[in-house]
């Protein structure tokens, strides 16, 4: 196990680095880690068998900071607690987070069952589809730009711990989705037979689409298979993550 290391200066090169990745959606792209925070994240990225860069605790925390966070992480840094409270996205700070580096070199893997995310804007939204993915068997999800960045502090907190079992490609382009060789499935709200009675395929790429607009015409045309979502209360339409649980709920009934 490292040794602590003691920070209190504001302009500390790590500090810096850390209120970045905090409050800027996308400065884990340049910086190739990312940061999560509090017991529930932490713990789930120990789960998943994840290194942790740095350890980040306030001085309060630290006396009560669990062994197995301090043995697992690379370096070990305590801050004051206003500085962690300075870094935290909670209103309420969990005193505890990881540095964790971003994955690199993943491929994409064309005949795995797949969740598309064409242009979901709100990170709850696509934090909760990734939850949604991972409970129901889907460990790929692919993102089309426009898609909210998947591993910013929003989503990451959305996803609940989500990331730590999925494969996440983001930034792609339509022509991407050529080398995917398992059934395209769309919802549609005029035309595909009901997702409770419909034989679906297995494995799919199931795609969900931006919140006003839906699946790109482009996506549609590909779409091999469509579905409806009974809604026998007469709303207009779904939320796309509630959307996304039924539909990929329906598809996980494969694998009972």
């Amino acid at each position: 196990m490292s040794e602590p290391v003691l920070i209190t200066s504001r302009e500390n090169v790590l500090l810096k680095e850390l209120r970045k990745l905090s409050t800027d959606n996308t400065a884990y792209r340049k910086a190739g880690r990312y940061w999560v925070e509090g017991d529930h994240l932490c713990s789930a990225a120990l789960l998943r068998g994840l290194q942790p860069a740095v350890l980040v605790v306030s001085e309060s925390f630290w006396p009560m900071a669990p062994v197995e966070y301090a043995r697992a992480a690379i370096k070990i840094v305590v801050i004051p607690d206003v500085m962690f409270r300075e870094l935290s996205g909670l209103e309420s700070p969990a005193k505890v987070g990881f540095v964790l580096e971003l994955p690199q070199d993943i491929a994409l893997q064309p005949r795995v069952a797949t969740v598309i995310l064409d242009r979901v804007q709100d990170a709850g939204n696509v934090g909760s589809i990734l939850r949604s993915a991972g409970a129901f068997g889907f460990r790929q999800v692919l993102a089309l730009k426009g898609t909210a960045a998947l591993w910013s502090p929003k989503v990451l907190r959305a996803g609940m711990g989500a990331h730590f079992g999925l494969q996440l490609i983001e930034g792609l382009e339509l022509a991407d989705m050529d080398t995917l060789a398992v059934p395209l499935v769309v919802t549609s709200s005029h035309q595909g037979e009901l997702v409770q009675t419909l034989d679906l395929p297995h494995p799919c790429a199931w795609a969900m689409g931006h919140e006003g607009q839906g699946v790109s015409s482009e996506l549609m045309a590909r779409a091999s298979v469509f579905v409806r979502i009974g809604q026998p209360g007469g709303e207009e339409s779904l939320n796309v993550a509630a959307a996304a649980a039924i539909c990929l709920h329906a598809s996980s009934l494969k694998l009972a």
